[in-house]
C-alpha cells in the first residue's frame, strides 16, 4: 500500500492528470486530497471529474478546503460576490457559465467532503492545526482559513505528523518541518501540483501544463536520509 497526499489543485486539471498517470494507483493505494480542487485555475470541472472517477481504481479520501466551503455556501443560497472575487469565476466558466449546469454527481462530491482525516501516525487537514486540540475540536478558522505562521506551530499533542495545504509555497518546493508538511506548492500561480508519498517521502510534481518536474536535490537527499534511518532501526 502507498499513501499519497495531494495539495491544492485549484482547477489545474492537466497537472492532476499527469500526477495520477505517474502514480498509476493500484486498488490498495490511498490518495488523500487536501481540498481546494476548484477556483483560479482553468478547469475545475475536469478536476472534480477525475477525482470522482479515480474512486473506481483506488482508495480516495477527499477533504474540504475553504474554496469548497465558499462554493457550498453559494449553492445553499448565499451571495456569490466574495466567492467570485476569489477565483469562483473560473469555476463557473468550467461549468458552462452557470452552476445550474453542474452535474448532480459533482454536487454530491462537494457535499461529501471531509473536514480532516486521521490515521495511526498522520493527520491530514486543509489549512492547519492547534497543537493542543484534537482536530475535530478546533475552530474552523484554523481548519480552513488561517495560513501557516512564519514560525511553524509546535508538534501536535498526538505526536502524529500533520499534512496541510492552503499556504502556497511560492518557490514550488514542499515545506517540510518534520512534524508538519505543507504540500501546497502554488500550481495555479506558476509552481507545481505535488503528490507526497507519506511512507517513502517520494515527491512527484507537475506544473499546470502537465509537465512533470524532477524532485529537487534536497528532496532526494531527504529521502535518502529517511531510508537510512529506517534501515538502522530495522
Amino acid at each position: 500500500m502507498r499513501r499519497y497526499v495531494i495539495g491544492d489543485i485549484h482547477g489545474c486539471a492537466k497537472a492532476l492528470r499527469s500526477l495520477i498517470e505517474s502514480i498509476s494507483p493500484e486498488s490498495d493505494d490511498e490518495l488523500v486530497f487536501l481540498g481546494d480542487y476548484i477556483d483560479r485555475g482553468p478547469n475545475s470541472r475536469d478536476v472534480v471529474q477525475q477525482i470522482t472517477e479515480l474512486r473506481e481504481h483506488c482508495l480516495v479520501v477527499p477533504l474540504r478546503g475553504n474554496h469548497e466551503l465558499m462554493l457550498l455556501g453559494v449553492l445553499g443560497g448565499l451571495d456569490d460576490q466574495v466567492w467570485l472575487e476569489n477565483g469562483g469565476i473560473s469555476t463557473v466558466s468550467s461549468y458552462g457559465g452557470s452552476l445550474s449546469k453542474m452535474p448532480t454527481s459533482h454536487v454530491d462530491f462537494f457535499q461529501s467532503l471531509q473536514s480532516y482525516y486521521e490515521t495511526s501516525d498522520s493527520i491530514f487537514v486543509h489549512a492547519g492545526y492547534h497543537p493542543e486540540q484534537a482536530i475535530h475540536e478546533q475552530d474552523q478558522a484554523i481548519t480552513y482559513w488561517n495560513h501557516l505562521p512564519e514560525i511553524l506551530p509546535a508538534p501536535h499533542k498526538s505526536g502524529k505528523r500533520v499534512f496541510v495545504g492552503h499556504t502556497p509555497q511560492a518557490n514550488g518546493n514542499v515545506l517540510d518541518g518534520g512534524h508538519i508538511v505543507c504540500v501546497d506548492t502554488y500550481c495555479f500561480g506558476g509552481g507545481y501540483l505535488t503528490a507526497y508519498e507519506t511512507f517513502s517521502c517520494e515527491v512527484i510534481q507537475a506544473d499546470r501544463h502537465g509537465h512533470l518536474r524532477r524532485a529537487p536535490l534536497q528532496r532526494i537527499a531527504a529521502n535518502f536520509q529517511q531510508w537510512m534511518k529506517r534501515w538502522r532501526r530495522s
